[in-house]
C-alpha cells in the first residue's frame, strides 16, 4: 500500500523543466499624465482573458527588447515609437500555471494620438491613481504598484 501511495505521490510533482518560458516586452504608454491600458481578448488560457495588461509582445530571435517593442507596438496598436524614447522601467518574472514569462517594461512617452486596436479587446487612458481599478494580468501587478507609487514617471517627458 505504502509503495502506490508513493509511486503517486511521485506522479504529482510537476516537471518544470519542460515548462514554457517567454521573454516579452510592454510599453507603459505615456501621454498627458495618463497611462494606456489594454483589454486582452479571449485566449488560449482563461486566467489571462479579458484581463489588462500594458500592449506588447515576445522577443523574437535577432531582436533587441526595444527593437521587439517598436515593432509589437505598430503591429498591435499602429504606434510608432523611437527606440531612443523608451526607457526601461522594471523587470518582472512571473509563473503562471503553464508557462514563465520575464515581461521587460518600458516607459514610452507618446503624442496623444488616437491607437487602432488591432489584437485588443478594449483600451483605456487612466491617470497612475486608477491603475488599481482594472482587472490585470497577474504577471503586471508588482509593476501596477510601483506606477502608482512613483509621481515621477512623467517627469521629464
Amino acid at each position: 500500500m505504502s509503495e502506490r501511495k508513493n509511486r503517486s505521490e511521485k506522479q504529482e510533482v510537476k516537471d518544470t523543466s519542460k515548462e514554457k518560458k517567454l521573454e516579452v516586452v510592454a510599453g507603459i504608454l505615456l501621454c498627458d499624465n495618463k497611462i494606456l491600458c489594454a483589454q486582452r481578448p479571449k485566449g488560449k488560457y482563461d486566467y489571462i482573458s479579458y484581463k489588462f495588461e500594458f500592449p506588447g509582445g515576445k522577443v523574437e530571435a535577432g531582436e533587441t527588447a526595444k527593437e521587439a517593442l517598436c515593432r509589437e507596438l505598430m503591429e498591435e496598436l499602429a504606434v510608432s515609437v523611437r527606440e531612443e524614447k523608451l526607457k526601461l522601467y522594471d523587470t518582472v518574472k512571473h509563473r503562471y500555471p503553464d508557462f514563465e514569462v520575464t515581461i521587460y517594461c518600458f516607459l514610452c512617452p507618446v503624442k496623444c494620438i488616437d491607437i487602432q486596436l488591432m489584437e485588443h479587446e478594449s483600451a483605456v487612458w487612466v491617470n497612475r491613481h486608477e491603475l488599481g481599478q482594472l482587472d490585470w494580468v497577474e504577471a503586471d501587478l508588482p509593476v501596477i504598484s510601483k506606477l502608482m507609487e512613483d509621481a515621477s514617471i512623467f517627469e521629464g517627458l
